[in-house]
C-alpha cells in the first residue's frame, strides 16, 4: 500500500460528488502531475472515470473503486489505531 494513493481513492470516495483534479491534488499534497499520472493508473484499472468540462476535468469513482476505497479506508483506520 503506498500512502498517496490510498489517499486519492479514500478522497474520492468521501461525499457524492464528483472532485476536480486540483481539489485532490490540494487534499493529498502531490503535484498536480502526480495526481494526473495516478489517475490515469486508476482510470486504466478501471477504477476512476474522467470527465472534461472546458478546461477542467473532473474526476469520479467508478462503481469498483468506490469498493476498493471503502475497504482502503477501513484498512487505513486499522493500521492508524496501532
Amino acid at each position: 500500500l503506498r500512502e498517496k494513493p490510498s489517499e486519492m481513492l479514500v478522497f474520492l470516495a468521501r461525499g457524492n460528488e464528483p472532485k476536480y483534479v486540483t481539489q485532490v491534488s490540494k487534499a493529498t499534497d502531490c503535484t498536480y502531475s502526480h495526481v494526473i499520472k495516478l489517475l490515469d493508473v486508476f482510470k486504466e484499472l478501471g477504477l476512476v472515470e474522467f470527465q472534461k468540462i472546458g478546461r477542467t476535468k473532473i474526476v469520479k469513482l467508478t462503481q469498483e473503486g468506490a469498493e476498493i476505497a471503502h475497504d482502503l479506508a477501513g484498512v487505513l483506520l486499522k493500521i492508524k489505531k496501532n
